[in-house]
């Protein structure tokens, strides 16, 4: 359960933000996760809330936005999103798409204060 070391880094990061920023605690932790991060959310919400025990984030809601695979479509000329991120094909002219705009992010967004 690689999320657990994941949860642990976020928690490191945040708390180095905050305490440079000033702030006590935090409330709240915005993080972003693509699809072909290897991340499941779920099991980083669990792991989040033990990293953070005995941090300025003990009581943070972990907030994961996540995001979905877009590909650019050298035929079509476009990005597109994957409706299925484990078929490259884009869903207009089915032909295969391999330059992956979004879909691999795995960032810590924002931080709120109490």
């Amino acid at each position: 359960m690689h999320e657990l070391s994941i949860a642990y880094n976020i928690v490191n990061i945040a708390t180095k933000a905050a305490q440079e920023a000033g702030a006590e605690q935090i409330s709240a932790v915005h993080v972003r996760i693509g699809a072909l991060s290897g991340v499941v959310a779920d099991a980083l919400r669990f792991s989040f809330a033990i990293a953070a025990e005995g941090t300025p984030l003990a009581n943070a809601e972990l907030i994961i936005e996540e995001v979905p695979v877009v590909v650019f479509c050298p035929n079509c000329r476009t990005e597109v999103t994957l409706p299925n991120p484990r078929l490259f094909r884009c869903p207009s002219c089915h032909r295969p798409c391999g330059q992956i705009v979004h879909g691999r992010e795995l960032e810590l967004v924002a931080l709120e204060t109490l």
